[in-house]
C-alpha cells in the first residue's frame, strides 16, 4: 500500500504531515511511504532524513500522489478554484478514486469540498473531529496543536510587549510583574496560563465552562467567572454559546477586569460558529498603553472586534495580534506531534499479519471522524448540507 505524504500548499501552513520517526513506523506497518520533495523544509526536516528513515522522495505532486491508498496531510487538498494561487497545482484531481484522505478538513469553512470528496469516491477523516475520549488523546489533533499555539501565543505577547514579564527587584528599583488574562482555558488557555505563570506573569483567567475553575487554579491562575446556573459545556467537553443574558454579564466582568490587565490572550472558539466577540472596541480604549491582546481566534471571526487576520493592528495603543496559523509558528515541533496523532490514528487498523488496511467501521474513532465513503457523505453533521 502507497501512502503519501505531499507537500502542504496552502497559504502560512508550514508544518508536515509525518516525521522520520513516523516514516520507519509506518514503514514497519506495511506502508511504502513516498514523501514529495522539500515537504520537510519549513519544519526543518530535510529530504534527506526522509530518505534514511526509508521513504522515497517523489519529485513533484503528480508523483506524489499517484496510485495511492492512503494520503497524510495537514490541511484539505487544493481544488482548481484554487490552484492559481499555489502554483497551478490542482490536488484534488491527482487523487484516485477509492483512495483514503487522513488531515484538518474544516468542512464546515468548505462544505463544497466536503461534497467533492464524495462525488469523487474519496474516503475521508477529518481529524479534528476526533472523539474526546480517553483511549484517543493520543490521536487528538486539536489538542496537540493547540498546546503549542497557546505557548507560541504567550512568546509572540512577550515579543510585542514593551516591558518585562517576572516581577524584578534591582538596586535601580523594583519592575512590577506583568498581568495578563486568558479568556477560554480550553488546552490553548491552559499552555498560555502555565507558559506566562513560567514567565513571571499574575496570571487570571475566565471560560464558561465552571470545570475549568480547578484546571486554571491548579497551574497558579485566578479564575474569574460569571455566576450563573448555565452550563457552557456540550457532552463533548467543547464551549457552547451562552444566552444573551449571560453574554451580558460576561461582558460586564471582562470589561471590570480587562482595564487593570497589560496582555489578554484570547482562546474561545465554538466548533462550527463564528468565534464569539469577548473584547469591543470599548474594552480596548479602557486597556493602558502598551497592552497587547494576542488572538487565536482570528481565523474564526476574532474573540476582539479590532482584530484582523495577519496584521498587528495599533488601536489606542494597544496592539491586537492575529497572526495566521499559530501552531505552524513553532512547524518543527507542531510537525513532530501532529505526525504521531497520524500514527496512532492509523496504526489500530492495520492488520498486523498481512500489513494491509482492515479497518473497524463500528470504532468510535473511526465513525466520529468519518466524512465521506462510498461515494456520500456520512457524518452525521454534514448530512444534508448541515
Amino acid at each position: 500500500m502507497k501512502l503519501a505524504i505531499p507537500k502542504e500548499r496552502r497559504a502560512h501552513e508550514r508544518r508536515v504531515a509525518a516525521s522520520p520517526d513516523t516514516v520507519k513506523k509506518l514503514i514497519s506497518l506495511g506502508f511504502d511511504v513516498v514523501v514529495e520533495k522539500d515537504a520537510g523544509l519549513f519544519s526543518s526536516i530535510p529530504d534527506s532524513d526522509f530518505a534514511a528513515a526509508g521513504a522515497k522522495i517523489a519529485a513533484d505532486a503528480a508523483e506524489t500522489y499517484a496510485d495511492a491508498d492512503v494520503i497524510f496531510k495537514v490541511q484539505r487538498p487544493l481544488h482548481a478554484a484554487e490552484k492559481d494561487n499555489a502554483g497551478g497545482i490542482d490536488e484534488m484531481s491527482l487523487i484516485k478514486p477509492g483512495a483514503i484522505l487522513i488531515a484538518i478538513l474544516s468542512p464546515f469553512t468548505d462544505g463544497a469540498m466536503v461534497d467533492a470528496y464524495a462525488k469523487g469516491n474519496i474516503t475521508t477523516f477529518a481529524m479534528e473531529f476526533m472523539p474526546r475520549i480517553t483511549r484517543a488523546q493520543s490521536m487528538d489533533v486539536l489538542s496537540s496543536q493547540s498546546n503549542l499555539a497557546g505557548y507560541t501565543a504567550v512568546i509572540d505577547a512577550a515579543a510585542e510587549f514593551s516591558r518585562a514579564f517576572p516581577m524584578m527587584m534591582t538596586a535601580a528599583g523594583t519592575v512590577a510583574p506583568a498581568k495578563v488574562m486568558v479568556m477560554g482555558c480550553g488546552v490553548a488557555g491552559l499552555q498560555a496560563i502555565a507558559t506566562a505563570k513560567r514567565l513571571g506573569a499574575v496570571v487570571s483567567a475566565t471560560d464558561v465552562r465552571a470545570v475549568a475553575k480547578e484546571q486554571v487554579e491548579s497551574l497558579g491562575g485566578k479564575f474569574v467567572m460569571v455566576e450563573s446556573d448555565e452550563t457552557g459545556e456540550t457532552e463533548g467537553g467543547y464551549a457552547k454559546e451562552m444566552s444573551d443574558d449571560y453574554k451580558a454579564k460576561q461582558a460586564a466582568l471582562i470589561a471590570k477586569t480587562l482595564a487593570k490587565q497589560d496582555i489578554a490572550i484570547t482562546t474561545a472558539l465554538i466548533p462550527g460558529r463564528p468565534a464569539p466577540v469577548l473584547i469591543t472596541r470599548e474594552m480596548v480604549h479602557s486597556m493602558k498603553p502598551g497592552s497587547v491582546i494576542i488572538d487565536l481566534a482570528v481565523e474564526s471571526g476574532g474573540n476582539c472586534e479590532l482584530s484582523q487576520a495577519g496584521k498587528v493592528v495599533l488601536e489606542n495603543g494597544v496592539k491586537i495580534v492575529g497572526h495566521y496559523n499559530v501552531p505552524s509558528r513553532t512547524a518543527a515541533d507542531a510537525s513532530a506531534l501532529y505526525a504521531r496523532n497520524l500514527l496512532n490514528f492509523i496504526t489500530p487498523q492495520m492488520d498486523t499479519e498481512s500489513k494491509s488496511l482492515n479497518i473497524d467501521w463500528e470504532d468510535e474513532v473511526i465513525t466520529g471522524t468519518l466524512l465521506t465513503h462510498d461515494g456520500a457523505i456520512v457524518h452525521e453533521r454534514l448530512k444534508g448540507g448541515k
